[in-house]
């Protein structure tokens, strides 16, 4: 056993890591810690700098309750009554959480063993500006319940974590991700967890961080398996990434230098950075964050270097939800107002090919041209690379992979199977008020149960329960109804792209 064991302090549980001890609160057979620092604040000399190490501390720290959010806006109407984002002031806000079977040392069985219990660790996701480990429906607590350590990540956001400057270090928010990796490699045994089995998984610009982590150099061996929901490899080249750094610049009125936005009020920079990035989406584009091929982090483009072999033997789960666009266009009117000739301009204007349109306008006769729309782009950006990325690592001979897709409709708005509606299904944290928010009030558990229960099976095993990628393209598809596994489902859609 590591000599970071699990052990109990006066009132509540307490696990010694190498920064000192931590007490936690224990539920049910779960214990929580809260708000660890993995770095020190990046404030001062250390704003738009690599993340440090988090500095010891004597006697027993409290961990009980959730540590500061990174700097950030939240969400804009109508987006911030379905997605909440709480926000808690402070200055650490590099920290995570870890939530554990409790007591876990010595224990064996439901997949511990001598080496401990399987490890989680979650990267949230939110366009790169929005989210942090605070949000409830993100709570880890069925998780442990079911015998897996499971750790969540505050990380740098917007211009603090993805600004690109001539003066500081490219895609600090992957670089504390990188240290929050490295923080559960050294210190994951204090609650029972095996540093050998660690599984990263993310939804959204997450799913996008992690695609980028499997690609780096710098996060090589920090985890054994990756879910990607909802998110594909993508980056931009370091010219393309500066322009949104150049655009709040021009908007705050200063040089686009780390040191000359290290002197702006961080309000007025959130404001610039909310004006600047605010009106934009992972569909429509217009000013966003982007993990930048900066040499270092990223010495290419993730999808290049996936294809060439990278992380090929790390197992994989990925997919997406049926209805992805549907949380950015049907809350802001777009399924509505976009008609046929506005349909066509943003379809080359998203460099969409005619004949691929044709063959979803044949498929689809009664939607709308802004659900078509919506469907390309959203393939465009998700299915289609997730299945590119599956096949290349098929003829690559790689670990195995597994795609899913999630379809259970949602009554809210009409949203049906939108991004991130699988959040609380994968958390099996259907019952909160925040989870309802999206889902509405009758979600089926079943489904929750099943789809928890592959994430789970999956850290612990590298086997959601189906069919790994093979030619036949199997896809396992949880709702509407019973799951079950579907192969090649929208052949023809996925095939116009090939052409």
């Amino acid at each position: 056993m590591s000599e970071h064991i699990a052990e109990h302090v006066q009132d509540g549980p307490g696990a010694r890591t190498r920064g000192g001890v931590l007490r936690g609160v224990l539920k049910d057979g779960v214990a929580a810690f809260l708000g660890i620092p993995y770095a020190q604040a990046p404030v001062g000399a250390l704003r738009f700098r690599a993340p440090e190490p988090a500095e010891p501390w004597e006697g027993v720290r409290e961990a009980t309750a959730f540590g500061p959010t990174a700097p950030k806006r939240p969400y804009a109407p109508p987006l911030d009554a379905l997605l909440p984002d709480p926000d808690v002031a402070g200055d650490d806000c590099l920290n995570l959480n870890v939530w554990a079977p409790w007591p876990t040392a010595g224990t064996g069985g439901d997949g511990a063993g001598d080496g401990g219990r399987a490890v989680m660790v979650w990267i949230h996701g939110g366009s790169l500006v929005h989210g942090s480990t605070a949000v409830p429906v993100y709570d880890g607590t069925a998780f442990a319940r079911d015998g897996v350590v499971l750790v969540s990540v505050n990380y740098r956001l917007g211009i603090e974590g993805f600004g690109v400057f001539p003066d500081a270090p490219a895609n600090l928010g992957l670089r504390d991700q990188i240290a929050a990796l490295t923080w559960v490699q050294e210190n994951i045994a204090a609650f029972g967890g095996d540093p050998e089995r660690v599984t990263v998984f993310g939804e959204s610009a997450g799913a996008i961080s992690i695609a980028a982590l499997l690609a780096s150099p710098l996060a090589k061996g920090l985890f054994r398996r990756a879910v990607l929901q909802s998110g594909a490899p993508s980056a931009r080249s370091t010219a393309v990434a500066r322009r949104t750094t150049e655009a709040i610049a021009a908007r705050l009125r200063v040089p686009a230098t780390a040191e000359a936005f290290a002197r702006v009020d961080r309000e007025r920079l959130l404001a610039a950075q909310a004006a600047v990035s605010g009106k934009g989406t992972p569909v429509l584009g217009r000013h966003q964050f982007h993990i930048a091929v900066d040499g270092d982090v990223l010495p290419d483009h993730p999808g290049d270097l996936l294809a060439d072999g990278a992380s090929a033997d790390v197992e994989l789960l990925m997919g997406t939800t049926t209805d992805e666009y549907r949380l950015w266009f049907v809350p802001g009117g777009h399924t509505e107002r976009v008609g046929s000739l506005a349909q066509r301009i943003l379809l080359r204007k998203g460099q969409i090919p005619s004949h691929v349109a044709k063959v979803y306008r044949a498929g689809r006769p009664h939607e709308k041209p802004g659900e078509i729309l919506g469907v390309l782009a959203a393939d465009k950006l998700l299915r289609i690379p997730l299945n590119m990325f599956a096949d290349a690592r098929l003829s690559g001979g790689a670990a195995a992979t597994y795609l899913y897709e999630f379809g259970w409709p949602s009554p809210v708005l009409d949203l049906r199977a939108c991004h991130a509606l699988e959040l609380g299904f994968v958390f099996d944290t259907l019952d909160l008020p925040e989870t309802r928010a999206l889902t509405g009030p009758d979600a089926p558990q079943d489904l929750a149960t099943a789809m928890h229960a592959a994430w789970v099976a999956f850290a612990k095993t590298g086997d959601p329960g189906w069919r790994p990628w093979d030619p036949a393209r199997p896809v396992m598809t949880f709702g509407p109804g019973v799951p079950s596994l579907v192969e090649a489902p929208r052949e023809a859609e996925r095939r116009a792209w090939e052409g």
